[in-house]
């Protein structure tokens, strides 16, 4: 999951130069502390437990903490397909996602029911009898089909330097709540790991919000000096102002002058002509 993390966080700013689509400083910032913050849950999560043959882990999907999951998940999931996807998912882009995510817990314990199912195959044991793989097969299907199809659509929709971090957040939440229920680990962390949990899922709901809320705002870091410009601009053009009406004064003061020496000289002339006279 580190380097799906890593990867993932390259394809998000990456994109935003090759598929000429706009990721401004908040996103990357966003990006990078979800980024970082699921990497840190992955970090402090428990270490899973060891489940042998398809009998431990039907023990495990019977349980009744588990199945309520699971009907908590398969309620959630379609109501946002069916009442919050044709009205919102067009414009916000947690709903789709949401789906994705929510619906990926349930195929990654699936996914790792069917590794235990073809470890027993080559073992020898009658795994096609079992009903349990069949219903993780089809279970799969359905959930990687679900999957696919609303990842699509948000990324048709939507950005893909906003999509693909986020979903990989979500996504992560989800299947570590999911293992979290299933194989019961927190009940063997240590009090570090709580508090590291804790603080990587608070950096990556800071990291969603920066991401997503900012996602209009062009700034960049480029923008973040223009103050200093402007000031600059600002005290060079009272500067230059100030130059200006001073050489104009001087330039009106001298006309001043001539215009006064030009009338004195008029008025003596004809002071001196009436005299004559």
């Amino acid at each position: 999951m580190r380097l799906t993390s890593h990867l993932l966080c390259f394809s998000a700013i990456l994109s935003s130069y090759f598929l000429s689509e706009k990721l401004n400083l908040h996103g990357k910032i966003g990006c990078l502390l979800s980024i970082l913050g699921s990497t840190v849950m992955v970090i402090h999560a428990p270490q899973e437990e060891e489940i042998e043959n398809l009998n431990e882990m039907a023990i495990k999907l019977a349980d009744p903490g588990f199945l309520l999951f699971a009907t908590g998940v398969v309620i959630v999931s379609l109501i946002l397909i069916f009442v919050v996807g044709p009205s919102h998912g067009q414009s916000n882009i947690l709903v789709y996602i949401s789906i994705c995510s929510v619906i990926g817990a349930l195929s990654v314990s699936c996914v790792k029911g069917l590794g235990i199912a073809i470890k027993g195959l080559f073992a020898g044991e009658p795994i096609l009898k079992n009903p349990l793989s069949w219903i993780l097969l089809i279970s799969l299907i359905v959930c990687v089909s679900t999957q696919i199809n609303y990842l699509n659509r948000a990324l048709d929709i939507f950005n893909t330097s906003l999509v693909t971090p986020i979903y990989y957040v979500f996504f992560t939440t989800s299947v570590l709540t999911c293992s979290a229920i299933l194989f019961k680990e927190w009940q063997h962390m240590s009090a570090n790991d709580m508090i590291g949990t804790f603080s990587g899922f608070m950096t990556i709901i800071i990291g969603i919000f920066l991401l997503h809320a900012f996602k209009d705002v062009s700034i960049s870091l480029s923008n973040l000096p223009v103050s200093l410009r402007k000031d600059e601009r600002l005290l060079n053009g009272n500067h230059s102002n100030i130059i200006y009406e001073h050489l104009n004064g001087d330039e009106e003061s001298h006309h001043c002058d001539i215009d006064q020496q030009i009338n004195e000289n008029t008025a003596s002339r004809r002071n001196g002509s009436i005299t004559t006279f």
